[in-house]
């Protein structure tokens, strides 16, 4: 490490103590002199501080070096000095907190991380920490609006995740390339957090625009898991037309992320597949808009009880996977000539496996059975999403994803058509 280095990372050191210390100051910048106890200044030199025990600590005898010694020494003073003044502070405006005092520590610990450890690790949290002490009053806002059953709710998601997730196996298990446990969890995580991220859009944005932002935002994940989680909602009384938008949008969105993965996967059939899925899209998406904007500001809206139940995911989840594991029997029974049976059998459930395997499969394959493959699984997914919507709903919200279906799914199949006989 040079004398060039050295200097750039006190000086990283000191910029994190002085961002810190300008969040810090500003807070108490009606304060008259004398009654803030750590401001700009102070959490500069808090920065500072760390950054000179980081280099005390590097350049110890040897024997002592990386004992930890002079870095433990500087914290425990730095510490006890600041939470004497910052309780003096308390005592006098009768306002207790240790936010100061933990953002003191982190500010140290930080700028010892600058000069001994890794600079990008350190900038990144400097911004972390100033991102939270800049964000008081949304974050206390957050949490006197939070329900139980939201709290709840975010733990489970959170626990799937990151607990459940990582421990469960990941090798299929039985015939036809098996089951895998992990991949069943994760359709379960992924018709979770749609529904969670569908409830969180309609408590900030209302009923019409939550529903409409939560259905495109769960096309990208899945659309077959937006039509499940919404019809789920319809079902329970919700508004079916603000419903309906948001899983025709996330049927319009899933149609363009399959023309990304044609296009990433499989370039060569990009121009025939991608004027359909175009129009199909461009249906869908003007349909849901108009749906969307046809229910008055306000009407209608009463928030879902529950962001997600957990049994109905798990069942739902276990359906989806159990049509994939058939349609990949159906394809192991009737091999390469089976394709379409088994696109058309893998669309029930999911567009992409389809996607993916046909584009493994192009040196072998010829274009007009990979475009009709991928279009068979399209329409499939399509008809499917309305059928699990009538099943699970009906009403209103089956009638307008009918609707918007058969629109789309028409003028797909009038380009595609084209397309393969041009």
């Amino acid at each position: 490490m040079d004398e060039i280095e050295l200097y750039q990372r006190l000086g990283l050191a000191i910029a994190i103590g002085a961002a810190v210390g300008v969040e810090r100051h500003w807070r108490a910048k009606d304060e008259p002199e004398g009654a803030r106890a750590a401001g700009i200044r102070t959490f500069t030199m808090i920065g500072m501080t760390g950054g000179v025990a980081g280099l005390v600590e590097k350049y110890l005898p040897s024997g002592v070096a990386g004992s930890g010694i002079a870095v433990t020494g500087f914290l425990v003073a730095m510490t006890l000095v600041v939470a004497v003044f910052e309780l003096r502070e308390a005592i006098a405006s009768k306002s207790f907190s240790v936010t100061s005092v933990v953002a003191a520590m982190l500010t140290f610990g930080l700028g010892v991380v600058a000069v001994l450890g890794n600079m990008t690790l350190a900038s990144a949290g400097g911004v972390a920490l100033l991102a939270i002490l800049a964000a008081k009053q949304f974050l206390h806002q957050a949490i006197q609006r939070l329900q139980w059953v939201e709290l709840r709710s975010a733990v489970i998601l959170l626990t799937m995740t990151f607990v459940l997730l990582p421990v469960i196996p990941k090798e299929p298990i039985g015939p036809f390339g098996g089951v895998s446990p992990a991949s069943l969890v994760l359709v379960a995580i992924t018709l979770a957090s749609i529904s969670f991220v569908g409830y969180v859009a309609v408590r900030i944005l209302g009923s019409s625009r939550g529903d409409l932002v939560a259905g495109a935002i769960g096309g990208l994940v899945s659309s077959t898991g937006a039509t499940i989680a919404f019809a789920r909602r319809a079902r329970d009384g919700e508004p079916n037309r603000t419903l309906a938008a948001g899983v025709i949008a996330a049927g319009a969105v899933s149609l363009a992320r399959t023309a990304f993965l044609v296009g990433t996967l499989a370039p060569s059939l990009l121009p025939s597949l991608l004027p359909p899925l175009g129009v199909g899209g461009a249906v869908m998406t003007v349909y849901a808009l108009v749906l969307a904007a046809r229910v008055p500001s306000g009407d209608g809206a009463r928030m879902p009880q529950n962001p997600f139940e957990l049994s109905a995911v798990a069942k739902m989840a276990l359906l989806l996977v159990a049509v994939a594991f058939l349609a990949r029997a159906a394809a192991a029974y009737f091999g390469a000539t089976g394709l379409i049976l088994a696109a058309g059998l893998t669309g029930l459930a999911d567009i992409d496996a389809t996607t993916v395997a046909v584009a493994g499969m192009l040196p072998t394959l010829d274009r007009e059975t990979a475009v009709e493959a991928i279009g068979v699984a399209v329409l499939a997914n399509t008809a499917a999403k309305a059928v699990y919507a009538s099943a699970l709903a009906g009403g209103a919200f089956g009638r307008h994803l009918w609707a918007a279906s058969i629109l789309a799914s028409l003028a797909a199949s009038v380009v595609l058509l084209a397309s393969l006989a041009s």
